[in-house]
């Protein structure tokens, strides 16, 4: 008797559960079947103006950021986007000046030195000059002098003009030391003024601004992982901040060895930024790469990276933001299709289990192309059919085991 009693209330329990679990189905759908393919992308600009680190001697140091604009900042023309410390600019500075002081200063020492020379050597000219007119009057008038005294004034008189060349060719001699000097100081004077405007110029270049309005993306900095931020050193030439022109958008997707081959120039695109689900962007297949790498550093597995040229400009399309990219491979109009999850394959036949007033039946189906969510049915079921989205008879067949166990 109780063991009677246990079957009749483990059958009702069954019969109950069964209610509870009603098997998922839905309608066989015609209209136009999209054979697409799914990948995940990234925004980016078409156009992109790189600002980098400026070129500056090594006389200045390292470049050390102090100040920079925050990652997504939206800036004008104009805008100060990075700056450096300029300590060690501000030193050259002071150095070169003082160094252009010094040498300015020697100039005029150093002319004011020439002038007296020259002066010096212009009066000894003078004397020698005076000296040979001596001698000569002298020797012209030596006319009734023995032949001693006319001997002694003419060695006089030759004496006179080997003192008086002596003398002119030591003030030319003199004169063109002192342009060298001269030529020299002048020299030393440009190069430290050279250095001044240098310097001068290094710190006009410590402040990076903005060419273009924009959205600025700071860049990775390759020493610390991280984006560049206050306090990071740079080398010269390095980019720093890009300003995407928003006016022009596309999006990178790296699409599998397998599916490549699908891909071409001009394929339809529909785009779904993952921020902005409720948002849809269009756009077409401009480029496909020729040469595959890798899909990530871990990963062996080859990809072809796909440039995709997006329609539209919006808001909410910025560069860096992820997308789902639905690459639309073909179109086919009038087309009986169900979800994939209907389809059940048993060899090289596939079946579906289409409902029969409460319960269902197993139907034999022939299949067309696929895509990540529907299949295409070319023989076996008509539109609005119901089919199940899973095995109708494996709930049963549990429950019966159930009841013969117990």
């Amino acid at each position: 008797m109780r063991l009677l009693l246990f079957i009749s209330v483990l059958t009702l329990y069954a019969c109950n559960s069964k209610e509870m679990q009603q098997v998922p189905y839905t309608k066989v759908e015609r209209g136009t079947f999209y054979v697409d393919i799914y990948e995940v992308g990234e925004i980016e600009a078409v156009n992109s103006t790189n600002i980098s680190s400026p070129n500056i001697s090594w006389r200045y140091g390292n470049l050390k950021i102090t100040q920079i604009v925050k990652d997504g900042t939206e800036v004008n023309k104009g805008d100060t986007l990075i700056v450096f410390d300029p300590s060690e600019v501000n030193k050259g500075i002071v150095e070169a000046e003082g160094s252009l002081e010094i040498s300015r200063a020697e100039l005029e020492k150093l002319t004011a030195q020439h002038q007296s020379d020259l002066e010096e050597l212009n009066a000894d000219y003078e004397i020698s000059k005076l000296s040979h007119q001596i001698s000569k009057i002298k020797f012209e008038s030596a006319e009734y002098e023995s032949d001693i005294s006319k001997k002694e004034i003419q060695l006089n008189l030759e004496k006179a003009d080997i003192a008086l060349g002596r003398a002119k060719e030591q003030i030319d001699y003199r004169i063109k030391i002192q342009k060298e000097e001269v030529k020299q100081k002048n020299l030393s004077i440009e190069q430290n003024l050279a250095r001044l405007n240098e310097a001068h110029e290094t710190l006009s270049k410590l402040f990076l601004i903005s060419p273009s309005p924009g959205i600025a993306i700071i860049s990775l900095n390759w020493s610390s992982g991280n984006k560049f931020q206050i306090g990071d050193q740079c080398w010269s030439g390095f980019p720093l901040i890009q300003l995407p022109d928003l006016t022009s958008l596309k999006a990178t997707a790296k699409i599998n060895e397998v599916d490549i081959a699908k891909i071409s120039k001009g394929l339809n695109v529909e785009i779904k930024p993952d921020a902005f689900s409720d948002s849809i962007f269009t756009g077409n297949v401009n480029a496909v790469a020729n040469l595959a790498v890798n899909k990530s550093k871990e990963s062996r597995a080859k990809v072809f990276p796909v440039e995709i040229l997006i329609n539209e400009t919006n808001k909410n399309l910025l560069p860096g933001l992820t997308v789902s990219c639905r690459l639309i491979i073909d179109q086919i109009d009038d087309v009986l299709f169900v979800p994939i999850e209907a389809i059940n394959a048993e060899a090289d036949k596939y079946f579906v289990y289409k409902k029969s007033g409460s319960g269902y039946n197993k139907v034999e189906v022939e299949v067309g192309a696929s895509n990540s969510d529907y299949t295409i049915i070319t023989k076996g079921l008509t539109e609005n059919d119901e089919v199940a989205l899973s095995l109708p008879f494996e709930e049963e067949e549990t429950n019966d085991k159930a009841i013969e166990k117990a």
